[in-house]
């Protein structure tokens, strides 16, 4: 179909997801919420529910991105997941009406199985309105913690799979996990994230006459690999002994971030920013020398294309997401998982040469601008909205 054939034969798209961007964290579910202004180009009007649970504190659209944010009841934490699907559905059943009754609605796509995916799936049934399911990360059956609990999250999700259209999965490696836990019948597909390569994009007088800089940028858990990076400093210091460390991202284990940098001795050298604007992230990523995020439970991770679009290195681990787009030495750098001294080895050669560096980070951009703009994953998610109605 036509670019023209499609905005003409416009969809109605209702977005429920658990995160998006709030008053609160502009961060959040940006990468939910920046496909959906291209997805207009393609025929597509979307109208945004955002669902929080009812024991987190009210949040209000973001000036930056459309939403109406519902509450709804739910037993806290990982035990009520099971049954949040529902209590969201018993919520959000007399908006949808409305919604529907003024402007009807053609497709339900719901973020993460629990509990929207399972709130769409009963609302679907209801309704009779066909709905497709986004899996942004490796929990894909939400069986964290094992016990009976995880059993009955893994039944629903499973559930939830087998109803939807199809299941879209931010990679491959998502995908092989969600076909070796679903019935053969569960109809899945591929859609990578995309970047918005004007706002990410590089800048070569950010580069300035700095200090290099390694900059990190991710919530700050021990599946993250901070704390590899940290010990390469460490290592690299002798060589290097004006590179620095920036890291963007707060959470649990700031503390013990903070204290592996004293034992190490490499205080004057790191900075923990704490949480970023869009654009400080941005900034950032143009004026580091290398980004690198050794994460090891990584379905892709939105912020390695983010820095890809901005013309820089970045080194990931083989057997998560991201190496289904980096090509080794090409357009990017892999290493193990825990692999402390590859990724000294890495470093140093990225450091040491800012030719390759250059070409690195060339042939990284455009790689960005050949598949994984957000007008890329705008296209195919029209094509799989049509599909789910055709």
């Amino acid at each position: 179909m036509s670019r023209a054939a499609e905005v003409a034969s416009a969809l109605h798209v209702l977005t429920l997801t658990p995160f998006f961007p709030s008053d609160q964290n502009e961060v959040s579910g940006c990468f939910i919420a920046e496909p959906i202004e291209q997805l207009k180009e393609f025929g597509v009007d979307s109208s945004v529910i955002a669902a929080s649970p009812i024991y987190y504190s009210r949040k209000q659209p973001s000036s930056s991105a459309a939403a109406e944010w519902v509450r709804y009841p739910q037993v806290p934490g990982n035990l009520g997941l099971s049954s949040a699907g529902k209590l969201l559905y018993a919520r959000l059943l007399r908006r949808i009406r409305e919604l529907h009754g003024v402007k009807p609605i053609d497709v339900i796509h719901a973020h993460a199985a629990l509990p929207c995916g399972h709130a769409a799936a009963l609302l679907s049934r209801r309704l009779n309105i066909p709905f497709v399911v986004t899996l942004h990360g490796l929990d894909v059956f939400n069986a964290f913690l094992g016990g009976i609990p995880a059993a009955w999250r893994r039944k629903v999700s499973v559930d939830v799979y087998g109803a939807a259209r199809t299941v879209i999965c931010i990679s491959g490696k998502v995908q092989g996990i969600l076909k070796t836990g679903t019935p053969a019948e569960t109809r899945s597909t591929i859609v990578y994230n995309g970047v918005n390569p004007i706002f990410f994009s590089p800048n070569p007088a950010a580069m300035g006459p700095f200090d290099p800089e390694i900059l990190i940028a991710g919530n700050l858990l021990r599946s993250k690999g901070h704390a590899l990076v940290l010990r390469a400093l460490g290592n690299l210091r002798p060589s290097f002994p004006r590179l620095r460390c920036r890291i963007i991202g707060e959470g649990p284990d700031r503390a013990q971030l903070e204290a592996l940098v004293r034992d190490l001795g490499i205080g004057q050298q790191v900075q923990f920013v704490g949480r970023q604007s869009r654009l400080e992230v941005a900034e950032a990523m143009r004026r580091c020398s290398v980004f690198v995020l050794p994460s090891r439970n990584e379905g892709l991770g939105c912020v390695y294309l983010e820095a890809m679009a901005c013309g820089k290195p970045v080194i990931g681990c083989r057997g998560q997401g991201i190496d289904e787009v980096i090509e080794h030495g090409r357009n990017g750098w892999l290493i193990p998982a825990d692999g402390l001294e590859e990724l000294v080895q890495g470093l140093s050669a990225l450091l040491v040469s800012p030719e390759l560096r250059m070409r690195i980070g060339t042939a990284a951009r455009q790689t960005i601008l050949e598949k994984l703009t957000l007008l890329h994953q705008a296209q195919q998610l029209a094509s799989i909205y049509r599909q789910a109605v055709a």
